[in-house]
């Protein structure tokens, strides 16, 4: 769930506005935010079936491991 959370946060980083509306690397941020997205989606559709692919969290956690203590509550109903 903490990785949930930060995927959200990443994806949401006022960095990849700026990089697309500058036209600095406007692929890479696009690809970016893309990728935190995808990798959201992808935890809650793991989460939601009760089947977390431990490998792949893993490896994703060790990408994007700031904010190590977010509390994912704040999205919760």
């Amino acid at each position: 769930m903490r990785q949930a959370a930060r995927e959200l946060l990443l994806a949401q980083s006022s960095d990849w506005p700026f990089i697309l509306r500058t036209g600095t690397s406007p692929d890479y941020a696009t690809r970016r935010v893309k990728d935190h997205l995808w990798c959201f989606l992808e935890l809650y559709r793991q989460v939601m079936a009760g089947q977390i692919d431990e490998p792949w969290l893993a490896q994703i956690e060790q990408m994007d491991n700031i904010f190590p203590e977010v509390n994912y509550r704040y999205w919760a109903r």
